[in-house]
């Protein structure tokens, strides 16, 4: 099978890779349905064309309707692949926003509901034997709806505040891939140090056979690490791989995976059959490394580390939520480290799997986050609850990822320090991810308000930065700051936490620092008129947050300027607002002092409204 029109976009898995794919972007059929009305193919006018995986708010889909509209269909045809004896065809939706059906040639053959996960479906049974062959895809995503996960997708018409353009429909890689009747379907990968060992687990879909071996083979930088058979029982292989530990440090940090040194394990899994044939053959990477928490510092492989982090929410101009290609996203990962950071907040999104495979290869730190919500419902909690499950299966073995975020800013529990029920889904959502991923630190609700967490994550947008500094310099800093300070107008820590000395600390939002260039509408936090003011409030306010001894690490916001939202380190384009060198210096903390630049406040500035620029919202960043 050919990688027809996927070169732009990459391998969709990254971490289950097989020789053949064929990529079903470029141009489908389209139709617009603003109120939902219809529901089967039959109903559909077909009277334009979009470019898939572009959302049709965007104006690479060359559809470009920023508009409320309720649903829409695509329509493409294709040809399918000459099959063997007991071969399967598998269709596969990167992700598809909101409620996705799926028709093959007229059959209805999957539906799903969650625009931020992928899902697939074996259409071999569907396909006629000859000619063209056809997909439809109805998508639903109610524009008003707040009860389901949208993240920072608008549901006013324009957008506003913190708030985005829509993304309806198909956003990620439409592909195929052709695959034995028995094959390889799951590969899970757990690191421990403690044993230096790999946990690998395999789950093998289609026609039960008890007669199957697998070979494993890791290797890294020319090294062969292991190279072994494992007997298929129950359509499943769960071992520890041993590795050889050289017991020192200088030798073990040569396998170790940081942002630094971030080194990959490569591994070729081979599905045998009783002769040692080979019936199904995939690559994937792992990489040894741990994440942990150690009283009030998190440490990376046994190491303290001080989190730089820069908030990131994966907006591209005319593209909106899907990156243009697959160098967009990698070149994204370069620049957060040519500007110093270590790592990234993926805001208020889950993000496309070749951007976790680029920050694995590149050496970036990643925290997940998920869409949130905005009211707290029956319905709100089953469909977050479902959607979040699904984002941590797909995402669990990629070594970027240190830390999961369920909630942002008690978004979507508004009255969480007096509604029980609110809380107990705070603290549910907090353990069932921790029960998902042992491994990794959780976040349980970033910002404030900490029900159950194991880092306590601060937003706090003062833009005097001598005075951020002394907040957080006090004596007996942590009981004031728990039990007095009041960072966007909300308590810190709930239930108890406040007794809780020893979590580690992040000030997980700063800054929000606009650069004023003459457009309207633009939206930050405190407002410069020149790149030189720009700069020297950047170095000021970075500076003193690297010097609170109580903090563990930091996420400035933000990464880009991002719509209205001009607070970025980058324009939208990814034009640095000074030299990337310079905000590298300031980042790692090599930058001289500079006198408090002439910046304004806007939280706190009085009379009327400066042209130009939003009032922010009373809740923060978001």
């Amino acid at each position: 099978m050919s990688n027809v029109g996927g070169r732009e976009h990459g391998y969709p898995r990254p971490q289950l890779r097989r020789a053949g794919w064929t990529s079903l972007n470029g141009t489908w059929a389209f139709a617009l349905d603003p109120e939902a009305r219809w529901r089967k193919p039959g109903e559909v006018v077909w009277d334009r064309a979009i470019e898939v995986p572009f959302a049709p708010e965007t104006e690479r889909s060359g559809v470009g309707e920023t508009g409320f509209f309720r649903a829409c269909f695509y329509r493409r045809m294709f040809e399918a692949p000459d099959l063997r004896k007991g071969e399967r065809l598998i269709l596969h939706f990167g992700a598809v926003d909101y409620e996705a059906t799926v028709w093959i040639q007229g059959s209805r053959v999957a539906q799903h509901t969650g625009g931020y996960t992928p899902f697939s479906v074996d259409i071999t049974d569907y396909l006629t034997p000859s000619g063209p062959q056809e997909i439809i895809v109805r998508a639903e995503d109610d524009p008003a709806e707040l009860t389901k996960p949208r993240g920072k997708q608008d549901w006013q018409l324009d957008p506003h505040s913190i708030w985005y353009p829509r993304t309806t429909g198909i956003w990620q890689t439409v592909w195929m891939e052709r695959v034995p009747a028995t094959s390889v379907a799951v590969v899970r990968w757990t690191a421990s140090l403690t044993r230096w060992e790999l946990d690998f687990y395999v789950k093998i879909a289609g026609v039960r056979r008890d007669d199957l071996r697998l070979r494993l083979r890791l290797h890294s930088g020319g090294t062969v690490l292991a190279d072994d058979t494992y007997a298929v029982v129950a359509s499943e292989v769960h071992r520890r791989i041993a590795l050889s530990d050289p017991g020192i440090d200088d030798s073990r940090n040569l396998l170790l995976w940081s942002p630094d040194s971030p080194t990959l394990i490569q591994a070729e899994i081979e599905l045998l059959g009783p002769d040692g044939e080979v019936i199904d053959r995939v690559l994937s990477y792992t990489a040894l490394r741990s994440i942990a928490i150690q009283g009030d510092r998190i440490v990376l492989n046994g190491r303290p580390l001080p989190l730089r982090m820069v908030l990131d929410q994966g907006y591209w101009p005319g593209t909106g939520m899907t990156p243009p290609d697959d160098h967009a996203l990698r070149r994204d990962v370069e620049l957060a480290r040519a500007m110093g950071f270590n790592g990234v907040r993926k805001h208020q999104k889950i993000e496309d799997p070749r951007y976790l495979y680029w920050a694995d290869t590149l050496g970036l730190m990643v925290w997940e986050e998920m869409p949130s919500a905005y009211r707290f419902t029956m319905l709100s909690v089953e469909r977050l609850t479902r959607e979040w499950t699904e984002a941590i299966r797909r995402d669990y073995s990629h070594p970027c990822i240190i830390a999961w975020v369920p909630f942002n800013e008690s978004w979507g529990v508004p009255n969480l320090p007096d509604n029980a029920g609110e809380r107990h889904w705070v603290e549910a959502l907090y353990h069932l991810t921790a029960t998902l991923d042992a491994t990794r630190p959780v976040v349980g609700n970033d910002g404030w308000e900490s029900v159950a967490t194991d880092i306590i994550g601060i937003h706090d947008y003062d833009a005097d930065a001598e005075r951020l500094a002394r907040r957080y310099h006090a004596d007996e800093v942590r009981p004031r700051l728990f039990q007095r300070e009041r960072p966007g107008g909300r308590i810190l820590v709930l239930g108890g936490h406040e007794k809780k000395i020893d979590q580690p600390i992040i000030l997980s939002e700063f800054g929000g620092i606009a650069l004023r260039r003459g457009e309207p509408g633009i939206w930050g936090y405190s407002v410069c008129d020149s790149p030189q003011a720009f700069a020297r409030a950047y170095e000021r306010l970075i500076a003193a947050v690297r010097s609170v001894e109580l903090l563990s690490g930091f996420c400035y916001t933000q990464f880009a300027d991002t719509y209205q939202e001009a607070n970025g380190l980058l324009y939208a384009d990814r034009t640095p607002k000074f030299p990337l060198h310079e905000i590298a210096a300031a980042t790692r903390g090599h930058a001289a002092g500079h006198p408090l630049p002439d910046c304004m406040d806007l939280r706190e500035r009085d009379g009327p409204r400066q042209e130009g620029i939003i009032e922010p919202p009373p809740s923060g960043h978001g």
